[in-house]
């Protein structure tokens, strides 16, 4: 019925700028030339500021998993003990990386949808009986569109023992958020490129800082391909151990283009105007939200219709809007959709899923809700500086 462009609002992959794109489109090179060894000094030091660290990111040929895999594999050792925390589908998957690797794993569960609570987790922390070696987080869980207290996290941590490392999954928030690895005590920070750094699939991104890398350097764990201490060492020298994704990573470039010309603070901003203008339309549709405002992710917010509305929603945003969402995951599955607001949205694409919204919902629920979104969604942008 309608011809619309597609819009693109999973929580991953993202939409792709155009001036992304256009880098993709550039002739190959090769990766020991001089021409890509600048262009890897030169991204891997701009995503820095973005991952809140002084050290360059190292940039791997993977996905967010990847990423995750190669943080636990570099900083844990055969016989140490771990703690992993669960709150979703993203922290089991660091449960199932750590059960491959047969570590000592100790489960903090968290029920989904829920931030992390610090006296829980303190009781939790207190009573285990073996010394840690490391713990490991999401910042955001993207299954559950919750957002944990890293800052308090890491701090009670290191509070504890100072040399505990601690890693955190930033796979669908970094590129949306203030990080600053030093003042929230993070060691570890990974993420994935087709998410809120509005890039293709294909890269995961390790940060790291000075101290932790000599904490990486001493790892003993079994490892060839994702051997970090080596992809540090040659990053240092503008330089990678394997052939890297040469065509992603000059898309980098564009990215950070975009990042400067806004102003990382305002990027930020831009996520967080989205987020709010979106949930204080959904709340005017009568449509309740999985998370609570005050744990609610800047990037993907998780939605609770009605049972009967569930799929009748995902398929006429798709067949009649041409907008994609998400639905849940894990139990989780035909309970809760997840719409998607990171890297290259702005509230002006908000507006196109919260009109269609709308006119579906008035549809099947037969009464008009023509308005009361766009309103709800207006006042917030209004008083937006």
């Amino acid at each position: 019925m309608y011809l619309n462009q597609p819009v693109l609002l999973s929580p991953g992959p993202t939409p792709i700028p155009d001036i992304v794109n256009h880098y993709l489109t550039l002739p190959m090179i090769g990766h020991r030339t001089e021409s890509f060894q600048k262009i890897l000094h030169d991204v891997s030091k701009g995503l820095a500021p973005i991952f809140g660290t002084d050290q360059p990111v190292v940039i791997l040929a993977g996905s967010g998993t990847s990423a995750l895999e190669t943080a636990m594999v570099n900083t844990v050792d055969k016989d140490d003990h771990i703690v992993v925390i669960v709150s979703g589908a993203f922290g089991n998957r660091f449960k199932k990386i750590a059960e491959a690797y047969h570590y000592h794993l100790h489960v903090f569960e968290i029920e989904w949808g829920k931030a992390l609570d610090m006296t829980a987790f303190m009781s939790f922390y207190n009573q285990l009986t073996q010394p840690i070696k490391a713990v490991f987080t999401q910042l955001c869980e993207t299954s559950t569109t919750v957002i944990h207290p890293i800052e308090q996290i890491g701090h009670y941590i290191k509070s504890i023992d100072d040399n505990v490392l601690f890693v955190v999954d930033g796979v669908s928030i970094i590129g949306a958020y203030d990080m600053d690895m030093s003042r929230d005590k993070v060691d570890i920070l990974v993420a994935g490129s087709q998410k809120a750094l509005m890039l293709p699939a294909g890269m995961g991104f390790v940060a790291y800082t000075a101290e932790s890398r000599k904490k990486i350097a001493s790892s003993k764990s079994d490892k060839f391909y994702f051997n970090l201490s080596l992809y540090i060492d040659k990053l240092f020298d503008d330089t990678t151990p394997f052939t890297p994704p040469i065509g992603l990573i000059q898309s980098i470039r564009g990215m950070l283009e975009i990042v400067e010309s806004e102003g990382f603070e305002n990027t930020v901003k831009r996520h967080y105007a989205c987020r709010d203008g979106l949930r204080s339309a959904l709340k005017a549709l009568d449509i309740p939200l999985f998370v609570d405002d005050k744990d609610a992710s800047p990037t993907v917010t998780a939605i609770v219709p009605i049972q009967t509305e569930i799929n009748i929603i995902k398929s006429r945003l798709l067949s009649d809007f041409n907008i994609t969402i998400a639905g849940g995951q894990a139990h989780l599955k035909g309970k809760i959709l997840r719409i998607g607001h990171m890297g290259y949205v702005t509230p002006f694409d908000m507006l196109k899923v919260i009109s269609a919204l709308e006119i579906i919902l008035s549809d099947i629920r037969g009464k008009s809700y023509l308005g009361k979104g766009l309103t709800a969604f207006q006042e917030v942008i209004s008083c937006i500086k």
